[in-house]
């Protein structure tokens, strides 16, 4: 497919609705004390208002890329975009925790539409080539330094406006979205004379993916030891191994497994998983010291972010110039090399930490980091994929890192959690004990990113990068 003459206001348009989708992971996190006091939640079911959202996203990110390329791709952007939207509006409506959590599942639900469509629809606007991989090094700055921009946001809207802006926000910019959508983005689907929808791989694949999110989601509460938390990652490895083996049996399958024969494209996906899981947990770990142990209000701990999403930015144009020039493979080491070594920096802060000289470096690291990393794996998550499974090969790395995201979450706040009580059991003050459990939550995530630069290295290779998707394997 010829490289679409809209192609630059496609990416804006498309990349705003992600964008939302990104922010809407971490815009919440601190705007969580102002809505369990409004709303009367209870202290164990606040969490769900971030983990309701993480299920229904990370559960059907795989299934809303499949949709995408089988039904059109336009179409089923415009579908996600519309129920986020709305499902936003009634988040800021909410008069109750149920209302509220209900809303918030169906806000994660539009993301997991929203985001491999848009992704695909941007990956089939450019022709592979330079102009695609700027266009890609504009979406990984977008998703590396959303994190950082949703706790800044979420920030200041919550102190100046109230919680329920975080989500009345949405609105305005979703609209502006649905209006331009039908008058600047082609529609595009995969061209093939029979249309099977695989329901069962669907159902299996999104109830698996589910289960296992909430499983590692719930783990940090009632221990990862605990029959509950057995039972459901039983369930759902079984559901998924049922996914498999069903894929395996039919026709036109929800995810051919043929799509990793490029060896880059399974690379990526585990390069992926593993970067979710120190970018999200990172910024999970750090605004809870912030706010906990340094006593930043809200707004100023947003504000303290603006130095990682600031340097994404603006070493996501470097990043992508350098993969162009050099290829994704050292760019995505470089990346996940800073990652790392500011995972062990953080590991060091200590209970009465200065920001210019304890904080400041670290989320320089990460800023750059983020950009170097993302930009690169977008690019290589894509290689060699035909036009007609674009939709497939987003949904695989949107879900690769959301699901990554969500253990690396759960795996730091156990790590933290169990040190803080052991410390605290052994008569150490709340805050050295905090920080002290924080620093141990940081050096899993640096065992996390140790693992991606060994999985970028081993797996991703620089030829495949060179090919087109005209030979890709057909399916």
């Amino acid at each position: 497919m010829a490289s679409d003459p809209h192609r630059w206001r496609v990416l804006a348009v498309v990349a705003t609705a992600f964008f939302m989708t990104i922010l809407d992971v971490s815009i919440v996190n601190v705007a969580l004390p102002s809505i369990g006091r409004d709303l009367s939640f209870s202290q164990a079911n606040l969490q769900w208002v971030i983990t309701a959202y993480a299920i229904a996203f990370g559960g059907f990110l795989l299934l809303g890329g499949r949709a995408a390329d089988l039904i059109g791709r336009r179409r089923v952007f415009i579908v996600g975009v519309t129920l986020f939207t709305l499902a936003s509006l009634v988040c800021g409506l909410a008069q109750n925790e149920g209302m509220l959590i209900t809303s918030r599942a169906v806000q994660g639900l539009g993301g997991a539409i929203i985001s491999p469509a848009a992704l695909s629809i941007v990956m089939t606007s450019f022709e592979e080539g330079a102009e695609r991989n700027k266009a890609l090094g504009i979406w990984g700055a977008l998703g590396g330094s959303g994190a950082a921009v949703g706790v800044l946001a979420g920030g200041v809207l919550t102190k100046y406006l109230g919680w329920q802006w975080i989500f009345f926000v949405n609105v305005p910019v979703g609209a502006l979205v649905l209006a331009l959508t039908p008058r600047i983005v082609r529609e595009s689907r995969r061209e093939t004379a029979e249309r099977h929808y695989d329901a069962l791989g669907a159902v299996l694949v999104s109830s698996g993916l589910a289960l296992l999110v909430y499983a590692i989601s719930e783990a940090p509460n009632v221990g990862w030891a605990t029959a509950r938390t057995i039972l459901l990652l039983i369930a759902s490895g079984a559901l998924l191994v049922g996914f498999l083996v069903s894929e395996r049996r039919i026709h036109d399958p929800l995810m051919p497994f043929h799509i990793f024969r490029v060896r880059t494209v399974a690379g990526a996906n585990a390069v992926g998983a593993l970067l979710g899981a120190v970018i999200f947990a990172n910024f999970f770990l750090l605004t809870l010291y912030v706010q906990d142990v340094l006593g930043y209000s809200a707004l100023k701990t947003g504000i303290t972010f603006v130095a990682t999403a600031g340097t994404a930015v603006v070493a996501a144009g470097f990043a992508q110039a350098l993969t162009t020039k050099v290829g994704a493979k050292p760019i995505i080491v470089i990346g996940l090399a800073l990652l790392t070594g500011a995972m062990i920096w953080y590991s060091q802060i200590p209970v009465h930490g200065n920001y210019a000289s304890d904080l400041l470096p670290g989320y320089l690291m990460v800023g750059v980091g983020i950009a170097f990393a993302f930009v690169p794996v977008s690019i290589a998550a894509l290689a060699g994929v035909a036009e007609r499974e674009a939709g497939l090969a987003s949904g695989l790395i949107n879900t690769s890192q959301q699901v990554g995201g969500a253990i690396g979450t759960a795996v730091a706040s156990t790590v933290f959690t169990s040190h803080f009580k052991t410390l605290i059991g052994e008569g150490r003050p709340k805050l050295d004990a905090l920080t002290h459990g924080y620093g141990y939550g940081f050096w899993a995530l640096a065992f996390f990113g140790a693992a991606a630069i060994v999985a970028a290295l081993t797996l991703i290779r620089r030829e495949e990068m060179a090919e087109t998707p005209a030979t890709a394997p057909a399916a």
